[in-house]
């Protein structure tokens, strides 16, 4: 049966550019010699370090510990030395370094003992557990850990689960040749995600500009029996990929602003992901190797390759024939959405889905910003119904609270809105600019906020320890006091005493008298 679809708002048609890298099948990298792994490879607490330097270590050993509730752990994808724990480059938009162990392989590549995975007894909270040990993450490219969200809550009732195979950037084909290649873990890992989330449906959405992936897919679900689970064919747009924009063509629903796909009754995943999740669950292996494109026109050969985490991308460079031409910008990721990098020695990742290398008749520079005259072409493409143009005016401004009043943060990031400005107006800078200034000020309202919860704690601590010490001062003034009245109580009646006595004592003199003259 033909599902109904929905069409989500904007959206741009662009030249797929993914025919090149997906002529030929995948290509297996050669065990790199060295490795350099970030534990800092999703979003989140990065994981924390549980090896030293000399320390022998195998392939899916755990050498970072997920570190608090939102983190993933991180383990070996060489068998070999630890060579060192140290912050080294790392592909990240910030370019700062992070914390990373390197290791020194010695080309054996011996796996650790996977154990017998009884998935089939395992709980969802078991299943959960599972899926932060190993490592898995979103690999669509955020880096979400997914035992995190999977993990809906008692309360939360998940109709769907989405799978996203669309992969709508120009030039990005890691997912497609996944889905011909793997079709049947990307389904039985779906089954998987199905149990951990207690749901019986899921979605594959796929762009149908890949007929193969689509046929492969359906062939292996049939083949697996799975039932609940189906392939879509969605049309294909740029930014059809975008979470909320796939669930909303396949479901209709509308996740709300600042709202998560949970809120509606949908979870979604890459189906790399899920590919992922069934080598975890069936097999114990952990998220160590995955599937980068390297393409462009400054590639020789472009093409697929399944690369371990920590490899230095002019490996995988010179596995595709190296550079040609004029190289001139090496850019993870696609052309929309994607940051440039400063060199190519930098590591492969969990999130790193694409290198491009752009050269500069292909991918000229963008001409000098213009001032904005007000078209309306970027409204008419934003896929998340957002008005561009007054984002832009604000976040230039600076005015941070009139930005938040246009839903700054529902803004995707996706590029179509710079891509038809004709005042060449990087706008999507602008919005990233001001999500940063956003965030860094609720971050110093937050520590403001807890300066000031210390200081009113601190100063209820001053009054508390200030009126103890007044009502201790009291006490033993009074106990003093009544010491004092004591000791008078005790003197007076000694006195008294005294008194008596001496009363007493004339008293016997004058009746001795008295008798010795009644005598004479």
């Amino acid at each position: 049966m033909t599902r109904a679809l929905r069409d989500f708002p904007g959206g741009i048609q662009l030249a797929g550019n993914k025919g090149e890298s997906t002529s030929r099948p995948s290509m297996t990298a050669p065990l790199p010699r060295r490795v350099v792994i970030p534990l800092d490879q999703h979003i989140g607490e990065p994981a924390r370090p549980v090896v030293k330097p000399g320390q022998r270590v195998r392939t899916g050993e755990l050498i970072g510990s997920p570190e608090g509730y939102l983190s993933a752990g991180v383990h070996a994808s060489i068998t070999g030395e630890v060579e060192a724990v140290e912050e080294r480059p790392v592909p990240h938009p910030s370019g700062l370094p992070a914390l990373c162990v390197v290791i020194a392989g010695d080309g054996t590549d011996e796996w650790i003992p996977a154990a017998a995975q009884q998935t089939d007894a395992m709980s969802r909270g078991a299943l959960r557990r599972r899926l932060r040990e190993a490592g898995i993450v979103g690999l669509g490219g955020a880096a979400f850990p997914t035992a995190v969200k999977v993990n809906t809550g008692p309360e939360s009732a998940v109709e769907q689960l989405i799978l996203n195979g669309a992969e709508c950037e120009p030039y990005i084909s890691c997912d497609e040749m996944l889905m011909r290649e793997r079709a049947g873990a990307v389904v039985d890992g779906a089954l998987l995600l199905m149990r951990a989330l207690d749901t019986r449906q899921c979605l594959i959405g796929v762009e149908d500009n890949k007929p193969e992936a689509i046929e492969t897919l359906s062939a292996a679900i049939s083949t697996i029996a799975a039932e609940g689970v189906e392939v879509v064919p969605v049309p294909t747009r740029y930014p059809g990929g975008g979470e909320k924009q796939l669930i909303y063509t396949l479901t209709g629903k509308e996740v709300p602003s600042h709202g998560l796909p949970a809120d509606v009754g949908v979870v979604c995943q890459n189906v790399g992901t899920a590919a992922a999740v069934h080598d975890a669950l069936r097999h114990g292996r952990p998220l160590v190797e995955r599937y980068v494109t390297i393409t462009g026109p400054g590639v020789a050969g472009p093409g697929n390759v399944r690369a371990r985490i920590g490899t230095p991308m002019h490996e995988l460079i010179a596995l595709c024939g190296g550079y040609t031409g004029d190289p001139d910008r090496l850019i993870m990721g696609g052309p929309m959405m994607g940051f440039g990098l400063s060199d190519d020695d930098l590591p492969v990742v969990k999130g790193t889905n694409c290198l491009l290398v752009t050269t500069e008749t292909r991918f000229p520079r963008p001409d000098q910003a213009m001032p904005c005259i007000r078209c309306g072409a970027c409204t008419e493409v934003c896929p998340a119904g957002l008005l561009p143009q007054q984002l832009y005016w604000h976040a230039r401004a600076k005015d941070l609270d009139r930005v938040r009043d246009y839903d700054l943060f529902d803004c995707i990031e996706c590029g179509a809105c710079a891509y038809v400005c004709p005042s060449h107006i990087p706008l999507v800078q602008y919005y990233r600019f001001a999500k940063s200034e956003v965030r860094a000020q609720e971050e110093e309202r937050h520590r403001a906020d807890i300066a000031r919860q210390r200081y009113e704690l601190r100063q209820a601590r001053l009054e508390r320890e200030q009126r103890e010490r007044e009502e201790k001062r009291q006490r033993k003034k009074a106990a003093l006091r009544e010491k004092e009245k004591s000791t008078e109580d005790r003197k007076a009646a000694v006195q008294a005493a005294l008194q008596r006595k001496r009363g007493e004592a004339g008293t016997s003199s004058q009746d001795t008298s008295a008798s010795q003259d009644d005598d004479g």
